[in-house]
């Protein structure tokens, strides 16, 4: 009889750390950084910095869009549409059929942004570089890329339709 009395004396002990353990996990809070409320992101303004991706290139010339007069157009400010070297490096890699592209990315106005890792996946170079620096406008059409933004960042992006 006395075996079983402690045994629940150790067990109300152990229910009572658990709950004071899942108290505490409840009352920790993660700081959202103020560089996401755009009232508060004094780097995020005009001119914009719009980081640029391949397949929005691509869907531009597709929907015969100019780039640089559509972003315009669209945030009504002035942009600076900025390509990294990975989409550089993608837009060469798919050869012949995407040299309009390539020679639209070669364009002055557009500024190019030197990447500092290893590989050419332009999806993880840009949500690196959004992550890093909060001042990029992201323009894709990348179902999966705006889901990753979305999700890590909760950053802005650009879609024309």
């Amino acid at each position: 009889m006395i075996h079983s009395v402690a045994n629940q004396e150790k067990q109300q002990k152990k229910m009572k750390q658990a709950e004071e353990k899942k108290g505490d996990a409840e009352r920790t809070v993660t700081a959202t950084p103020s560089a996401m409320f755009f009232q508060y992101n004094t780097q995020l303004g005009p001119p914009f910095h719009v980081l640029i991706d391949t397949n929005f290139i691509n869907f531009s010339i597709k929907n015969k869009l100019e780039v640089y007069k559509s972003m315009m157009d669209c945030l009504l400010a002035k942009c600076i549409p900025c390509v990294t070297d990975c989409v550089m490096a993608e837009l060469e890699k798919l050869g012949e059929k995407y040299r309009l592209a390539l020679r639209l990315a070669k364009d002055p106005r557009f500024e190019r942004l030197p990447c500092s890792h290893a590989g050419t996946y332009a999806d993880d170079c840009l949500l690196q570089r959004c992550e890093q620096h909060r001042c990029y406008i992201v323009a894709t059409c990348d179902k999966e890329l705006k889901r990753k933004i979305r999700k890590v960042r909760r950053s802005y992006h650009l879609i024309f339709r």
